[in-house]
């Protein structure tokens, strides 16, 4: 994994290596730099070594030095490539680094080069010929790139922080980003917090054209649910699953450094190992697990279980609420941007105690937005039947009587699960998703930044997706909506940032381009049906795992953030003054939750992560 920078257009090499210093952590194994005076353009790149230790500097060149390309991620397919362009005629200087397939794949293939690409990755090339800069990101998002234009300047980076190192960008922050914060949990894309900043949308690229000043962007992919008339059976596709799944895992197992595997004790995590233990000894498979002293949130007994059964070297360190408070501000005030999701702060402690011994590590991540894993999956038809049975005025006295239940800090309890459905059934079923995950209702958001704002505004991105396709089942158009935001957004997000601060690459098993294409053209009846979810994965898995691993309800790596806010101090609202929060509305809800009469935990860690994070501490103009 790396890092990569650059800009065209006023600065110098200050500005270039402030902005790589600023991402350092991304690749502390080495560093380089490309500036031409004529056109004003700046490469740099961060370099965390995987593959091709030796020979995979960068920015790398083709043979007459027209063509850079500054690379981060992995392409899993580059042997299969490098041979069909060694056939074209081209030949390559290194042995087996997949950047220099980017260069030669762009001389070759141009614009059609991302689609061709099986991996993780967010890569810019400089082209000297056409006078221009080309941008792509993987198909699901797993590696961040973001761009941005002012005063005649273009920027791009892997983080935000490092746009705003440079001295010509003016960082005000964007208000409607921060208030989608609030409505999601996290900065949905192509929105970012600040003005003239955006994030490139999963599986798309983007060209600045020097001479022209022209920007464009375009989608070479994306994720759709498109069910084929004649599916295979249900027997055919679990076995169809089971093969491109280890297939993957044997792509992902390619690096010269030693590898390991997140093991959670749950279905994507464990069949993620059992297929590694299909390609390598279980005896040099290292499994890696984070548990909790609080036991409703606690699965590493489970993943113990699973260790013991495959054989592997297996890893266990357990967290408690002192170890949080010694990450606050180390992991907060470095995420780059906000983040709502509180399992930061375990990802980031994984990622941590895994990289001590490994410098990749595989993940299951995805398996729940491909195979519907999440609990809204099975929510979708009661909630419909709720829709249609309840009164208005019924349901807002349903409401109030949720509110009176005890409010418990276990993981996942019964109340607050009914109150975030119920918060959901306020509105329409093309809310539902954005709504169960929003850390705030709007009424709340309107409260905080004083200021009145459309459900159409603040939702925009899930409501443009799910109206895409009328004829789409609920079923089908979840699976999108997690796919398309949730999963890059918060969950990639969180894994990309809690692994580049601890130099440790972490590669998803379950986002390879051929599982992924087959798995979206299955029936929903395939993934969901009734209560029981992952259908067509746990057939898939019946082979490598026990009936009780299939049989365990999903838990999800929760943190026990409600008791720990509960002894917290809250946060001076003094960093976001420029930003105009309602201090007083933020504090009486801060002291509700602290004394057990609220469960506003959503809210207070959304706030605090502002607060701690906004780029590295450096408050919003």
């Amino acid at each position: 994994m790396c890092g990569v920078a650059g800009f065209v257009g006023r600065g110098d090499q200050s500005d270039l290596e402030r902005m790589i210093s600023s991402i350092a952590h991304r690749g502390p194994d080495d560093a380089g730099i490309h500036i031409n005076s004529e056109f004003a353009v700046h490469l740099g790149h961060r370099r965390l070594s995987i593959v091709d230790l030796e020979g995979g500097r960068q920015p790398m060149w083709n043979k007459d030095h027209t063509v850079a390309v500054i690379f981060n991620g992995e392409i899993y397919n580059h042997l299969e490539l490098r041979g069909e362009l060694e056939a074209l005629g081209y030949r390559f200087a290194s042995g087996h680094s997949d950047t220099e397939v980017l260069v030669h794949g762009w001389e070759e293939w141009r614009e059609e080069l991302p689609h061709r690409l099986n991996g993780m990755f967010a890569f810019a090339i400089w082209d000297e010929t056409k006078k221009s800069i080309f941008l792509a990101r993987d198909r699901f998002g797993e590696k961040p790139l973001y761009w941005a234009r002012q005063n005649s300047t273009f920027f791009f980076a892997s983080e935000l922080s490092a746009i705003t190192a440079h001295g010509q960008f003016k960082a005000r922050h964007n208000q409607m980003a921060l208030m989608k914060y609030f409505a999601y949990g996290f900065v949905p894309a192509p929105n970012a917090v600040y003005q003239d900043a955006h994030k490139l949308l999963p599986g798309n690229w983007l060209r600045f054209d020097l001479n022209s000043g022209d920007i464009q962007t375009k989608a070479y992919w994306h994720f759709r649910v498109t069910p084929i008339d004649r599916p295979p059976s249900l027997d055919e596709a679990a076995e169809e699953v089971a093969a491109l799944l280890k297939r993957s895992v044997k792509r992902r197992l390619m690096s010269d450094v030693p590898l390991g595997v997140f093991l959670s004790g749950g279905l994507d995590s464990s069949f993620a190992t059992g297929a590694m233990c299909k390609h390598l000894p279980a005896e040099k498979v290292q499994g890696f697990t984070i548990g909790f002293r609080e036991k409703s949130y606690d699965e590493s007994d489970h993943a113990r279980a699973i260790a013991k059964t495959m054989g592997i070297l297996h890893h266990v360190s357990i967290l408690d609420f002192d170890d949080t408070k010694s990450l606050m501000e180390d992991v907060l005030c470095r995420l780059d941007e906000p983040l709502g999701d509180a399992s930061i702060l375990p990802t980031y402690l994984l990622c941590q105690f895994a990289s001590t011994r490994v410098k990749v590590a595989l993940s299951g991540d995805g398996g729940d937005e491909l195979f519907a894993g999440y609990d809204p999956f099975v929510a979708l038809k009661l909630a419909e039947l709720y829709k249609i049975c309840m009164p208005r005025f019924a349901h807002r006295g349903v409401r109030c009587l949720a509110e009176l239940l005890p409010k418990s800090t276990a993981n996942m309890s019964f109340d607050f699960k009914l109150r975030r459905v119920l918060q959901g059934l306020d509105y329409g079923p093309e809310l539902w998703n954005p709504v169960w995950l929003a850390p705030l209702e709007i009424d709340d958001i309107e409260n905080i930044f004083n200021e009145s704002v459309k459900a159409e505004e603040l939702y925009s991105e899930a409501l443009t997706l799910w109206n895409e396709d009328p004829a789409k089942g609920t079923i089908d158009k979840t699976l999108e909506f997690y796919s398309n935001y949730y999963l890059p957004d918060d969950i990639l997000t969180k894994v990309d940032r809690a692994a580049m601060l601890n130099g440790l690459e972490v590669r998803s098993v379950f986002l390879d381009n051929d599982l992924a294409e087959f798995v979206r053209h299955l029936p929903a009846n395939y993934k969901v049906q009734g209560n029981n979810r992952k259908i067509v994965l746990k057939k898939a898995a019946a082979g490598l795992l026990s009936q009780s691993v299939l049989d365990r309800p999903k838990k999800g790596f929760g943190v026990p953030i409600s008791a720990w806010l509960r002894q917290w101090p809250m946060p001076d609202t003094k960093r976001t003054e420029n930003i105009a929060l309602n201090a007083t509305f933020l504090a009486q809800c801060w002291t509700a939750h602290k004394h057990g009469r609220e469960d506003n935990r959503g809210l207070l860690w959304a706030w605090l992560c502002l607060d701690r994070c906004l780029i590295n501490g450096r408050p919003l103009a």
